[in-house]
């Protein structure tokens, strides 16, 4: 991974100052094992600042009072560290609290609005989010790999200051035209809700949502200081970021790799960082075993965890037998990350849960809908660059469009889903989009699955079928195994003339 350390404008490694995202190594030892620690949830050993971090005047003024930005300044927390796989050293301490108010001075040079960030995983894009969150800018984290006219659909709606890290656009200054946006002081970071397809909208996220959900995921799953987890996901996907969130968040250690579960490389940094946890979705969890992955290989591997979609119960059991501990999670974007947590302990006598609710949060049901009530819930959804100036719409509720019911004891059990979207591989994704994309086909008609997506095409043989699967692979940037390409003679109709989901929902 010796690239990533280098600027996406091309100039040469381990520049700092004017550049934004200053992504050097640092050589500070890690911190002794019998140093002292703070609390896991990210509070100071005093009230006052860490040397070298920037004045509390030089914060933005957030409009959540005193104590989000005195967290906001102790977010990362002081014992946390910031590997980068391959590469010697680690950030941590003064030294990280340095680099992000160096970002944050490169920041402060770009002309006010947000900033669109393709969400690397690597040290640029990790100190631009940090230092953009203390310094009140808002960011939208995004694929880098966006096409070029989903990038510029965005750009065009949101106004952003910025294009920093994107494949397909150098990085520079953007001119809004109309002027600049306006944002809520709470406003903090901006994710897309559709993954790869359609027209997404971006959640509005606050800094306290952002450092709520971390602290809850820190409680919930136990992560302490000498925790380590490396990025088995992209940092703009919710889950993948509450993994970096949650460990900063404990004083932990975050191994920056972009080396996929499927390469040696990435079990050899495993084992070379003795990471103690691996956050994975249900695809991966199904690649594993077609690997025959077994934990004890990795004698420092003690915790994994599956969120992203609903992963077969067979899986569960294997994978709960064979690690330590093994956590289902339920979250969405639209919490932040996530939702609810099933213990380890309880995967044999609640099975099929996806947990009792994050510390700080409640869940409740009204008319059969999942309905979250939480800190951590958005302040509600952007379309546009005027969305951005919008205070909190929710008000802490979160009505999730899942459907589903609590046991006596609080466990939650999803059912179903009230609208047409569905996950892939993690990815949501908007059944009506599919089908709009393949709209020169003919008759098409698409259903959801177990993290895969059935699409119904008329008068398609096998070869047409994978012709069509491997398509939506390519245009959606996803595996095409995530789509199940079925020929029928016809679709099946309702009365209406409308297309009978149910009935094909129950072929497969």
């Amino acid at each position: 991974m010796n690239a990533s350390l280098h600027p996406a404008d091309g100039s040469p490694p381990h520049t700092n100052g004017g550049t934004v995202g200053d992504g050097r190594a640092s050589t500070t030892p890690s911190p002794h094992p019998g140093a002292p620690h703070t609390v896991g949830d990210g509070r100071p050993l005093s009230d006052s600042p860490r040397p070298g971090a920037p004045h509390l005047a030089d914060a933005a003024d957030d409009g959540a009072g005193g104590s989000v930005r005195q967290e906001v300044l102790c977010f990362p927390h002081p014992d946390a560290r910031i590997v980068v796989a391959g590469e010697p050293g680690v950030l941590t301490g003064d030294d990280l609290t340095a680099r992000i108010g160096s970002t944050m001075q490169a920041l402060a040079a770009l002309p006010p609005g947000p900033v669109f960030c393709g969400m690397r995983i690597d040290p640029q894009s990790v100190l631009r989010y940090l230092a953009a969150l203390r310094a009140g800018r808002p960011i939208a984290l995004l694929d880098p790999d966006l096409p070029p006219g989903t990038l510029a659909e965005l750009a065009t709606r949101f106004k952003p200051a910025a294009l920093l890290g994107f494949t397909r656009a150098a990085d520079g200054l953007r001119r809004a035209r109309g002027g600049t946006p306006e944002h809520h002081p709470d406003l903090a970071v901006l994710l897309a809700t559709s993954g790869s397809t359609g027209n997404p909208k971006l959640v509005r996220l606050s800094r306290s949502a952002v450092l709520a959900n971390a602290r809850a995921i820190a409680a919930a799953l136990a992560i302490g200081p000498g925790e380590t987890a490396p990025t088995s996901l992209p940092l703009y996907y919710s889950y993948g970021l509450s993994v970096l969130n949650s460990h900063l968040a404990a004083g932990a250690t975050v191994v920056l790799t972009d080396a996929g579960l499927l390469e040696r490389s990435f079990w050899t940094m495993l084992d070379e960082h003795r990471c103690t946890s691996l956050a994975a979705v249900p695809y991966q969890y199904e690649m594993l075993r077609k690997l025959r992955f077994d934990p004890a290989e990795h004698p420092a591997l003690t915790t994994l965890t599956q969120a992203g979609g609903r992963l077969r119960p067979e899986l569960i059991t294997e994978f709960a037998a064979k690690a330590r501990r093994f956590f289902v999670m339920y979250g969405q974007t639209e919490a932040t990350a996530r939702i609810a947590v099933l213990p380890h302990d309880h995967l044999d006598t609640k099975p099929g849960s996806a947990g009792l609710a994050v510390p700080g949060g409640r869940l409740t049901i009204d008319d059969g809908q999942v309905v979250y009530h939480g800190p951590n819930v958005m302040m509600g959804y952007a379309e546009t660059a005027d969305d951005l100036a919008r205070g909190d719409d929710l008000g802490g509720v979160l009505p999730t469009g899942d459907l589903g019911h609590l046991d006596d004891e609080g466990f939650l059990y999803i059912t179903g889903r009230m609208k047409r979207i569905a996950k892939v591989f993690g990815v949501r994704v908007n059944l009506d989009d599919i089908e709009h994309l393949l709209r020169d086909r003919g008759p098409i008609a698409a259903t959801s699955g177990d993290d895969r997506i059935t699409v119904w095409a008329e008068g398609l043989d096998n070869d047409g079928c994978t012709t069509l699967a491997r398509r939506l692979g390519s245009e959606l940037r996803l595996h095409w195994s995530g789509f199940d390409v079925r020929g029928v003679d016809r679709l099946p109709l309702l009365g209406t003339g409308k297309i009978d989901y149910t009935a094909l929902e129950a072929r497969t």
